[in-house]
C-alpha cells in the first residue's frame, strides 16, 4: 500500500481506522539494554514536542555498560507522558507497554493497568529467553495476559524482511527493530515522521547504509500499523495550550549547562568547568564542551579532587569556577569545598544525586545528599544550597547559584538528581535581556583601613559581607590567601581564639543573610489545613497528587523549596499556618529532620528510596489519609 506525507510531516494512508481522541497518554518502551530503547523513546518524545504536546519523560536503564543479555537486570526502559494540557510527571502507569523480550515483560508488567495495551516482539519469546527470566511457559499463550489488550508482532522478522536487499547482515538488520517499533507507535498516535528520518540521516551521516536501513525499518513499522488488521484504532492527542514563546525539549543536565553558559555571559566572566566524569552528571561536561565560543573551558581532570581544585583555582584567577559530580564525588571534593569557604571565593558545585551509599545505584534517582550538602565538611563550613524542581528549572537554578556565588563570594551547591538530569520537558527559551545582570566589580585599588596603601583581602561589603575579589597580578593588590584561619580584614594567618570565633560566626552570618525569595504557597481555597512541602524533583509528583486531591473536593496546600540553605525567611510562618505538614522525600526524611530541628514543627515525613520517583497515585493516598486525619481532630 502506498503512503504519502501531509503538511505536518505525518505519513498518511488510505485504510480507514477508528480515530480516538485522548487528552493524555503514557507509553513505555522496554527491552534489553542493547535494544535502543533510550533512542526510541527520545525520538518519540522529540516528535511529541515538535507536535506541540506538553510532556515529561523517565529514562530507566542499568548501570552496567552491558548487563547480561535477556535478563531482568539488563532491562532498559523509557517512559514518556504527553498530553494536550500542562502535566507535571512522566506518569504513574503506562497506558501502552512496548516490550522487546520476556525480561522486559516480566520487569514491567506489574505497572500496566488492567485494560492497558501491550505490544510484544514475539520473535524473542523463545524457550531459552523464557527460561532466563523464570517463565515456565509462554505468557503470550493462555490467560496470563487476559486482562490486557495484547498485540503480538514479529518485529525482528518483519524488520529483517524489510531490509532484504540492503546488503546488511542478519544481525545488523535485526538491530533496527527498535525503529520498527517507533514507526508503529508513530502511526498509532499520528506523530510526525519527517523529523525522525532527518535525525537518522544526520546521526548516521558517516554510515549512510545504516541510516537508510533504520529509515526503512521505521517506515516498515508505520506501514505495518496501516496494513495489518490487528490495530483497528489510532489515537490523537492534540497540542497543548502553552504560554506563547519558543520552546524546545530539554533535559535537566542540558538545562544546567545552558544556565552556566548564560550566567557566564551575563557576568562577563570566562567559565571553567573542572570535573571528572560520573553518572549521572557526565552530560553536563559533554554539553559545556560544545560551547567554547561562549568563553567556556572544560577540563576533564584525572580525578574528582583535581577537578574541583582546577575550578577553585579558576575562581581565584578571576573566572567563574564550576565543578560537577554526584554524591561519591562530593565526598572526595569536600576538603576543597571547605577551602572555598575559607578563601571566600565564588564556586558553583553541581551534585546530580543518585542512589547510594558508596557506588550504590549509579543510574537511579535519589535525593539523599541534602545533609551531606549541609554538613559534609569539617568544622563550621556553611554554604548555600539550592535545588531545581524540574528539568527545565535547572536552567534558572544555575543562574541563581551563580548570582549567589558572585554576590556573596561563596561556594554554592546545586542539588539536582537523576530524575531531573535525565528527564525532559518542553522549556520556554527565555529572552536573554530578561536574565539578571550578574556583572561583578573586581578590586581595583588598595583598601587598607589604616591608610597604609595595602590591599586587605578580607575587607567586606557591609550589606552582603562579601570580601573584595582581586585578580592576581593586579598592581598594588598583592595579597595571599589559603586554608589557614584568617585575620579579619588584613587576611593574615591568625591563631587568635577570639578572631577564630569571630570569623566562624561571620562566615555563618554571611550565609544566613543571603537574600532569597519568600516561599510561595499554592492554596486555592485558602481553607487547607494540610501543607504538602517538598524540594527538588518531587515537585511534579506532589503537584499532580495535590491536583487529584482537590478534584476529590479536599483542600490541600502545596509549597516547594528551592533554597535549602538559607531557608526563606517566611518559612517558619508558613509552617505554623497549617495543622499538618507532610514532606515527601526520596531519602529517609532529611528535610523533615532539618525542619523539625529549626522550627520545632511536627513534620510528617513520607519517604521512598527505591531508585524511582514518587507516583502521583501513592502521594494522593498519603495526602488523603492525612487530610481525613486532620479533619477528624
Amino acid at each position: 500500500m502506498s503512503t504519502s506525507t501531509n503538511g505536518n510531516g505525518v505519513l498518511s494512508a488510505s485504510r480507514p481506522t477508528e480515530v480516538a481522541k485522548l487528552d493524555r497518554v503514557v507509553i513505555r518502551f522496554a527491552g534489553d539494554s542493547g535494544d535502543g530503547m533510550q533512542l526510541t523513546g527520545d525520538r518519540f518524545t522529540s516528535e511529541a514536542a515538535a507536535f506541540g504536546n506538553d510532556l515529561a519523560t523517565l529514562p530507566n536503564f542499568p548501570a552496567e555498560i552491558r548487563a547480561p543479555q535477556g535478563t531482568i537486570p539488563g532491562v532498559s526502559s523509557f517512559q514518556v507522558h504527553f498530553a494536550d494540557y500542562d502535566i507535571l510527571t512522566p506518569g504513574d502507569r503506562p497506558d501502552v507497554l512496548v516490550v522487546m523480550n520476556p525480561a522486559a515483560l516480566k520487569a514491567n508488567l506489574r505497572d500496566v493497568p488492567n485494560g492497558g495495551t501491550i505490544i510484544v516482539n514475539t520473535d524473542e519469546f523463545t524457550k531459552r529467553n523464557l527460561t532466563k527470566v523464570g517463565y515456565d511457559s509462554d505468557p503470550l499463550e493462555g490467560d496470563t495476559l487476559s486482562a490486557f489488550q495484547v498485540h503480538k508482532v514479529a518485529m525482528s522478522t518483519l524488520t529483517q524482511g524489510a531490509l532484504e536487499g540492503t546488503g546488511l547482515g542478519k544481525k545488523d538488520a535485526e538491530r533496527c527493530k527498535n525503529m520498527f517499533a517507533l514507526g508503529l507507535l508513530s502511526w498509532m498516535y499520528h506523530r510526525p515522521t519527517e523529523g525522525t528520518e532527518a535525525f537518522l540521516r544526520e546521526k548516521f551521516a558517516k554510515k549512510p547504509d545504516i541510516a537508510e536501513a533504520n529509515i526503512l525499518a521505521f517506515r516498515a513499522g508505520w506501514n505495518y500499523g496501516e496494513t495489518t488488521e490487528s490495530f483497528a484504532t489510532t489515537y490523537e492527542v492534540a497540542p497543548a495550550k502553552l504560554d506563547k514563546g519558543t520552546y524546545r525539549q530539554i533535559t535537566g543536565n542540558t538545562a544546567l549547562a545552558y544556565g552556566i553558559v548564560a550566567a557566564g555571559q551575563r557576568a562577563g566572566l570566562p567559565v571553567l568547568l573542572g570535573t571528572y566524569p560520573i553518572t549521572p552528571a557526565s552530560d553536563i561536561l559533554h554539553e559545556l564542551s560544545r560551547h567554547k565560543n561562549f568563553g567556556v573551558l572544560t577540563f576533564q581532570a584525572e580525578d574528582e579532587i583535581a577537578g574541583i581544585g582546577a575550578a577553585l583555582g579558576a575562581s581565584y584567577g578571576g573566572a567563574l569556577g564550576v565543578t560537577s559530580t554526584s554524591g561519591p564525588g562530593i565526598a572526595l571534593k569536600s576538603e576543597t569545598i571547605g577551602l572555598g569557604v575559607m578563601l571566600e571565593l565564588p564556586l558553583v558545585v553541581i551534585d546530580v544525586q543518585r542512589g547510594g551509599p558508596s557506588t550504590g545505584l549509579p543510574t537511579k534517582t535519589e535525593q539523599a545528599d541534602l545533609l551531606q550538602a549541609m554538613f559534609g565538611r569539617n568544622s563550621e563550613s556553611p554554604l548555600p544550597v539550592i535545588a531545581p524542581q524540574s528539568p527545565g528549572d535547572c536552567f534558572a537554578a544555575a543562574i541563581e547559584a551563580v548570582r549567589i556565588a558572585l554576590t556573596y563570594r561563596t561556594p554554592v551547591m546545586i542539588l539536582s538528581d537523576g530524575a531531573n538530569a535525565n528527564g525532559s520537558e518542553p522549556w520556554l527559551i527565555p529572552d536573554v535581556n530578561d536574565l539578571p545582570d550578574l556583572s561583578v566589580e573586581f578590586a581595583s585599588k588598595p583598601n587598607a583601613a589604616d591608610g597604609s596603601g595595602e590591599f586587605w583581602p578580607y575587607v567586606r561589603d557591609p550589606e552582603t559581607l562579601a570580601r573584595e575579589w582581586a585578580v592576581p597580578g593586579t598592581p598594588g593588590l598583592e595579597h595571599r590567601i589559603g586554608g589557614l584561619e584568617k585575620q579579619d580584614g588584613k587576611g593574615n594567618i591568625s591563631y587568635d581564639p577570639d578572631n577564630h570565633d569571630h570569623m566562624v560566626r561571620l562566615r555563618q552570618r554571611k550565609i544566613d543573610g543571603i537574600d532569597v525569595p519568600d516561599l510561595e504557597v499554592d492554596d486555592p481555597s485558602g481553607e487547607a489545613r494540610v501543607l504538602a512541602l517538598g524540594w527538588g524533583s518531587t515537585f511534579g509528583p506532589i503537584g499532580a497528587a495535590c491536583r487529584r486531591v482537590r478534584k476529590q473536593g479536599m483542600p490541600i496546600a502545596q509549597a516547594h523549596l528551592r533554597h535549602l540553605n538559607p531557608f526563606p525567611k517566611n518559612l517558619g510562618e508558613v509552617l505554623a499556618r497549617y495543622d499538618r505538614v507532610v514532606v515527601p522525600e526520596m531519602n529517609l526524611g532529611q528535610l523533615a529532620w532539618l525542619l523539625r530541628a529549626k522550627y520545632l514543627v511536627d513534620v510528617q515525613s513520607y519517604t521512598k528510596v527505591a531508585g524511582l520517583p514518587f507516583k502521583a497515585e501513592e502521594l494522593q493516598h498519603v495526602f488523603t489519609d492525612i487530610i481525613e486525619g486532620a479533619l477528624a481532630r
